[in-house]
C-alpha cells in the first residue's frame, strides 16, 4: 500500500478554499490519510509553498505548518485542529512566521502551490523543541517508512 493524504475541503491540484487562508479564518483544513505501513509508530506533516514569493521567479520554500508525533492510531485531522487541539502526543513545530501553528496560504503575487506532505515514521521523535522544517527533516532521516503528498493551490482574490 502507498500512503495517501486527502482533504474533504479541496481536491488534489485544485484551489484551497479561502476559509483556510489569510483571506478567510486562516484555519487548518481537514485532512485524512490511508494506506498506512504496518510498522508506523507516528506521523509527521509538513505544509510548504515552493513558489514564494512569486511563482514566476521562486526564491524560497515558505513553511506553513510543521507537525510531528501524530499517533499511528490517527487517520485524520479535523478542520482547525491546529488551534482547536491536536491528537494526544502530537506536537506542532515552527512555521516561517515563527509560530507553532498552521499559517494559511497568503501569496503576495500569483497562484502558488501548497504541498501537504505526510510521513509515516518507525519511531516517536524525542529531543525536539519547536523544530523548524529543517530540524524535523533532519530528525526523521532514516525513519521514514512511506510518504504521501497532496498539492492545493491558492491565489488571493484581492491585493
Amino acid at each position: 500500500m502507498t500512503l495517501k493524504i486527502t482533504s474533504s475541503a479541496f481536491q488534489p491540484n485544485e484551489s484551497i478554499p479561502s476559509l483556510y487562508t489569510c483571506e478567510g479564518k486562516d484555519i487548518s483544513p481537514p485532512l485524512a490519510w490511508s494506506g498506512v505501513p504496518a510498522n508506523t509508530k507516528t506521523f509527521a506533516l509538513i505544509v510548504d509553498d515552493p513558489d514564494a514569493p512569486d511563482p514566476a521567479k521562486p526564491q524560497r520554500v515558505y513553511v506553513h505548518w510543521v507537525v510531528y508525533n501524530l499517533p499511528a492510531t490517527a487517520s485524520s485531522l479535523p478542520e482547525n485542529a491546529s488551534k482547536k487541539g491536536m491528537p494526544k502526543g502530537a506536537v506542532q513545530g515552527k512555521n516561517d512566521w515563527g509560530k507553532t501553528e498552521y499559517g494559511g496560504p497568503c501569496p503576495p503575487i500569483g497562484r502558488h502551490r501548497y504541498f501537504f506532505k505526510l510521513y509515516a515514521l518507525d519511531t516517536e521523535l524525542t529531543g525536539l523543541s519547536s523544530p523548524s522544517k529543517a530540524d524535523l527533516e533532519k530528525a526523521i532521516k532514516g525513519h521514514v517508512l512511506d510518504t504521501g503528498e497532496m498539492i492545493g493551490t491558492y491565489q488571493k482574490s484581492r491585493t
